[in-house]
């Protein structure tokens, strides 16, 4: 019995929701969408490792605020997927997480509504499905792992993974990335130190033991190989950005002293952007430029692109304008 004293003295409420193993009999992954997810990724894999000369394009919206949107440009993204194949591999961002510095609305996972009541439990199931259809489109997806218990409920159906410049100097994350069956991009950290990506790299490809939830719910301890397909993505930071070829050769030089082999994606909205989606087309260009020049290490881009161009302040799911980015402005 819990000291009540002592014991969760600033949790007002706490209610269960279904296991992991749960929600999986209920949207099951099936052997032919697996085989999918598997080739995805394999893809991913060996482009990062520039076996495969290919370009990976990451694109989609800023964050998933709905589903039925999401799925509109799903469509589109997958017709125009097809149409580019042979120079780039297209992977579409379905980012459920938002990470926050101070407050703000962290996510369709939390608050699938956009209205404060939190509803986890739908916002799981609802991305869960939104994934399960994509897979259905054959269009990869990939998305950003913050809490480290939401992974067992739909990284099965992930192709490619980010850990955010707000948690790359993270042990828990580089632990989370190096149990991952996908291949993981470490962002520059949010002052722009590349180095930190590059030491998540180092950590996150070494074995780890630590604490997690099991599919059935249960605390368990996971143990795990390492993930040898880390690589670096430049964000850029507040102050300046980082795309530029001398920053890329600066990471490729950093990556080399360090053991590492150069993988380097590069973000082309955030800091690189000033976060003014209309100059993320000038960032994409001058990438093109270095890898047209031989630069071998860049193996790709991320696009934050969703139905309307720009974005929109929106206090609960009725007010908003579908398709229009509720976090960061997209293309």
């Amino acid at each position: 019995m819990m000291n009540t004293l002592t014991f969760d003295v600033n949790i007002e409420s706490s209610y269960t929701i279904p296991t992991p193993a749960e929600i999986h009999a209920e949207l099951p992954l099936s052997p032919e969408q697996a085989y999918k997810v598997c080739a995805f990724r394999e893809t991913v894999r060996n482009i990062v490792t520039r076996k495969d000369p290919r370009i990976l394009v990451v694109t989609g919206p800023c964050s998933i605020d709905d589903t039925s949107a999401a799925e509109e440009y799903a469509v589109r993204l997958a017709e125009l997927a097809g149409k580019v194949k042979d120079k780039m591999f297209v992977v579409m961002r379905t980012y459920f997480e938002k990470p926050r510095t101070t407050l703000g609305w962290k996510g369709f996972v939390y608050d699938p509504l956009l209205d404060n009541t939190f509803n986890m439990e739908k916002g799981l199931r609802s991305s869960r499905k939104l994934l399960l259809k994509l897979v259905d489109l054959s269009l990869p997806s990939a998305t950003e792992f913050l809490d480290p218990l939401i992974p067992q409920y739909f990284s099965d159906l992930i192709s490619w993974a980010a850990i955010g410049a707000r948690t790359v100097e993270s042990q828990t994350h580089r632990q989370l990335a190096s149990g991952l069956s996908m291949p993981v991009g470490f962002k520059n950290a949010t002052d722009g130190s590349i180095n930190v990506a590059v030491e998540a790299i180092l950590t996150a490809r070494s074995r780890h033991a630590f604490l997690g939830i099991s599919n059935d719910g249960r605390t368990a301890v996971f143990s795990t190989k390492g993930n040898p397909f880390c690589h670096v993505v430049l964000r850029g930071s507040s102050q300046m950005p980082n795309f530029g070829s001398e920053n890329v050769a600066y990471a490729v030089e950093l990556m080399r002293k360090r053991g590492v082999i150069p993988s380097i994606v590069v973000d082309c909205s955030h800091g690189n952007s000033r976060k003014d989606p209309l100059k993320q087309k000038g960032v994409l260009s001058d990438v093109i430029s270095q890898i047209v020049s031989g630069q071998k290490a860049l193996a790709g881009v991320m696009l934050e692109s969703y139905l309307t161009t720009g974005r929109q302040e929106v206090s609960e799911r009725t007010k908003a304008t579908l398709g229009l980015s509720v976090t960061d402005g997209c293309l």
